[in-house]
């Protein structure tokens, strides 16, 4: 089971680093966060990221990715939900006086769920994300080398675990570019805005999104 080429690998691992680099709104969140609180929110947003990238890793294993894929209803539903939410998180951003800019060091464990929990909610209801498994990951799949469940749920882990040694350097480096200014509550401020003025451009451009 699992018997693959050299090639295979290399041309899956080469494509997987690309897509983790490739800018969009959880690695927005993720460095939004991080710039904002520090490294800790950094990684708490890291983790609800990668938390709802495994459902999404689940659902294409399980096939109901096609179900977003080839229903009008059901991708119209989920991209109008995450566009909404891109959009409140963005006028939230702005509405902010920047105070939230405090280190992440006086933070409570507890002021990092709510991180987690919007990182879970940003990756789950963005639908491109789901039909980009749909059709990324099957393309991957070699007759023989094992089921095409277990195939799809193994690339898509993969995707996840080179995610794990490409994210974790950028909030590193989020954070220690933004580490003096972050006690700045006139550049919280502003940041806030920058902030807020990418999640509603996110969102907006979710919500123009085709299947």
């Amino acid at each position: 089971m699992f018997d693959y080429t050299l090639l295979h690998w290399t041309t899956f691992l080469t494509t997987a680093v690309i897509l983790n680099l490739a800018p969009g709104p959880d690695v927005a969140f993720i460095l939004g966060q991080t710039v904002r609180g520090g490294r800790k929110s950094g990684f708490a947003a890291l983790a609800g990221i990668w938390t709802g990238a495994f459902g999404h890793v689940l659902m294409a294993a399980a096939g109901l990715s096609a179900i977003l894929a080839t229903s009008a209803v059901a991708f119209s539903v989920v991209k109008w939900a995450g566009a909404a939410y891109l959009i409140w998180l963005g006028i939230a951003a702005l509405r902010s006086d920047g105070s939230g800019f405090i280190s992440d060091q006086v933070k409570t464990s507890a002021a990092f769920r709510p991180i987690y929990r919007q990182g879970v909610i940003v990756a789950l209801l963005n639908p491109k994300v789901a039909i980009f498994f749909l059709a990324f990951l099957p393309q991957f799949v070699v007759v023989g080398a094992g089921p095409v469940w277990a195939q799809l749920f193994l690339h898509g882990s993969l995707i996840i675990v080179v995610a794990a040694f490409v994210e974790p350097p950028l909030i590193l480096a989020g954070e220690t570019l933004t580490k003096k200014l972050r006690n700045s509550p006139r550049f919280g401020l502003w940041l806030d805005r920058g902030l807020g003025a990418i999640f509603i451009a996110l969102g907006l451009r979710l919500a123009m999104e085709q299947r």
